[in-house]
C-alpha cells in the first residue's frame, strides 16, 4: 500500500496498541493487572503537541489578551500542505517548510491587518473573531481535501523505535517531545534576553502603559502571531502524524490545548508544557478504560475544571486588560 493511502482510523485501540507494542493478550492483561505502560508511551506523543500547542496559546494570550481559536486551523494548513506537496513527489523536508511558513504567513498577516482593528475591543470578541477566521479556513479545506476520508501524515521517523521498559517508542514520539522542548525553551530565552521578549512582559504587565512610554505594541503582537502561526503549523504536521490527517480534527486541536492552557493558568510557558503534557497523558490513559474511552477527549478538561476550583483562576485568567 502506498504510504499516502487512506487508512484505517487510526486512533482505536488497536492502532494503539500495534504502536506501542502491545497485543490483543495486552489488552486483556491491561484491563485485568492495569498495565497502562503503552498508554503512557502513547500520551508523550500527544502530550507532546497539546504542551506545543498551550505554549503558543499563551505567547500570544500573554502579549496581545486574544486567545487564538483559530490555532488549530493553522496547524490543519500546514499538515495538509506538507501531506499534498509529499504526495506530488517533493522532498518531504520542502512539505514540512513550506506547510508551517504558510501557516506562520496566515497568523502574521491576520496580527498585522486585522487584530489592531479590534485591539481595543473586548477579549470576547476578539476570540469570536478568530474562530470566525477558523471555521472559515476550515470550510476551504473541506471543499479542498475533503472530510471524513481516512488519512494520516507518515514521517520517516515512524520506522524507526526504541524499548523502553518493555514499551515500544517510535523516534516521532520522542522527536515531537524534544521539540517541543526545543522550541519552548528557544521562546523562553528570546523572552528573557531580548527587547521583543522584554516589549512582550511589558504588554502582558499591562498594555496602556506600555503603549505609553513608547513600545511598539502592534510590532510586537505581530511576532506574538508570528511565533503562535509557527508553533500551530509544527503542531498540525505532529498530530497529523500521531493521530489522523483531517480538517475538523485538526481544526479543533485548539480545544484541549486550551484546557491545557488553562492548567498552566494562560500565563505561565512552563505551567501550559507541563498542563500539554499532563492533557496527553490523561487522554491516553483514559483509553485503557473501556467504559470511558469514548469519552477520553474530555479528559483534559475535567482536570482543568478541578485545577481552577481547587486552586483557582489566579494570575492570567481574566486579568485585566
Amino acid at each position: 500500500m502506498s504510504r499516502y493511502a487512506a487508512l484505517g482510523a487510526p486512533d482505536d485501540i488497536g492502532d494503539l496498541q500495534s504502536r506501542n507494542g502491545a497485543t490483543s493478550d495486552g489488552w486483556i492483561e491491561i484491563g485485568c493487572g492495569m498495565n497502562l505502560l503503552p498508554f503512557i508511551a502513547s500520551g508523550i506523543g500527544l502530550g507532546s503537541v497539546y504542551a506545543l500547542s498551550s505554549v503558543g496559546l499563551v505567547i500570544l494570550y500573554r502579549a496581545s489578551g486574544t486567545l487564538n481559536f483559530a490555532f488549530g486551523a493553522f496547524g490543519s494548513i500546514a499538515a495538509f500542505l506538507s501531506w499534498q506537496l509529499e504526495y506530488d513527489g517533493l522532498p518531504e523536508p520542502i512539505g514540512w517548510i513550506v506547510g508551517v511558513g504558510v501557516a506562520t504567513g496566515f497568523a502574521y498577516v491576520y496580527g498585522r491587518v486585522f487584530a489592531p482593528r479590534l485591539a481595543h475591543r473586548d477579549r470576547v470578541v476578539r476570540a469570536i473573531a478568530t474562530l470566525g477566521l477558523a471555521l472559515f479556513l476550515l470550510g476551504g479545506m473541506a471543499w479542498y481535501w475533503g472530510v471524513g476520508v481516512a488519512r494520516r501524515l507518515v514521517l520517516p521517523t515512524d520506522f524507526d523505535f526504541v524499548v523502553l521498559f518493555g514499551v515500544r517508542l517510535s523516534a516521532t514520539q520522542l522527536i515531537a517531545l524534544g521539540i517541543s522542548l526545543a522550541m519552548i525553551c528557544g521562546v523562553g530565552l528570546v523572552l528573557g534576553r531580548t527587547r521583543i521578549g522584554l516589549g512582550m512582559r511589558a504588554l502582558a504587565s499591562d498594555r496602556n502603559i506600555s503603549a505609553a512610554i513608547g513600545i511598539r505594541v502592534v510590532q510586537i503582537d505581530s511576532f506574538a502571531w508570528l511565533v503562535n502561526g509557527t508553533f500551530a503549523g509544527v503542531a498540525g504536521i505532529l498530530l497529523a502524524n500521531i493521530n489522523r490527517l483531517d480538517p475538523a480534527f485538526l481544526t479543533f486541536l485548539v480545544i484541549p490545548a486550551i484546557a491545557a492552557a488553562i492548567l498552566g493558568r494562560l500565563s505561565s510557558l512552563p505551567g501550559a508544557f507541563i498542563g500539554g503534557m499532563v492533557a496527553g497523558m490523561i487522554e491516553a490513559l483514559l483509553i485503557a478504560f473501556p467504559g470511558v474511552a469514548d469519552f477520553r477527549s474530555a479528559g483534559p478538561y475535567v482536570a482543568a475544571l478541578l485545577f481552577l476550583t481547587v486552586v483557582g483562576a489566579g494570575h492570567g485568567v481574566g486579568a485585566r486588560e
